[in-house]
């Protein structure tokens, strides 16, 4: 089955499961290809701040927010303590950049509103600009001295990898799935309530929706046709 939204074509395979710390300062990124793109973006300085679910609950609320507001197709995705990995396309409206800009603004917003540190995250560190006391190591590079401002929840850069083929959409998307149960957080991939595996693996619907052959099947019961964009002649 061959599902396509944005200009962006998903092949879904007959397949049991998946039918349906700082970043390189230098990475080249190949967007408005019409791929996939594998992203990785991680928590500041790689502390947890989305170490409790009410924060990964947080995330997954605000990812399903920017998916709507930029209409994107996200494949696939997983909520970790310290990072977060999604398969995602480019979006209809805006650029990949701004998309992913705009959720890491509105859920950093969210998780200091909320303090995630009551819920069972690390506490934020108040930062002190250069002549405080606060270490190096955490100071926000455009403070003025002295001045006290709120520490990142997340690595201004992130990671993006253009996934060009169905072998490779598959290999992220079980390398995600698997990532709580490698790292001992859950025994099973199903386990870990805030990861797209669930749906992949039983059709059922979650807070974000997930562009599957699962979804494909219940729009083409409702009625409810892709939108295909035709590209005008060079």
């Amino acid at each position: 089955m061959l599902a396509k939204r944005g200009g962006v074509k998903v092949a879904f395979q007959n397949n049991a499961r998946y039918s349906a710390a700082g970043m390189p300062s230098r990475l080249k990124r190949y967007q408005e290809a019409g791929q996939l793109h594998y992203v990785t973006f991680t928590c500041y300085h790689r502390i947890q701040y989305l170490n409790s679910a009410s924060a990964r609950d947080v995330f997954e609320q605000t990812l399903e927010r920017v998916r709507l507001w930029y209409n994107l197709c996200i494949v696939g995705y997983i909520v970790m303590p310290e990072h977060v990995h999604l398969l995602l396309s480019e979006p209809e409206r805006s650029s990949l950049a701004v998309a992913l800009q705009m959720l890491k603004q509105i859920s950093s917003r969210k998780l200091h509103k909320m303090d995630v540190h009551k819920m069972g995250g690390p506490p934020f560190r108040p930062l002190l600009a250069k002549g405080g006391k606060s270490s190096p190591r955490f100071r926000p590079p455009l403070a003025k001295r002295g001045e006290q401002m709120d520490q990142p929840v997340w690595q201004k850069r992130y990671y993006d990898f253009n996934v060009f083929s169905d072998h490779k959409r598959i290999e992220k998307l079980r390398y995600m799935h698997r990532n709580p149960v490698k790292r001992g957080l859950v025994a099973k991939p199903e386990d870990w309530k805030w990861s797209s595996y669930c749906h992949y693996l039983t059709g059922l619907e979650g807070v974000v929706e997930i562009e599957s052959e699962w979804t494909a099947r219940k729009r083409e019961k409702m009625g409810i046709l892709p939108k295909l964009k035709r590209r005008t002649p060079e």
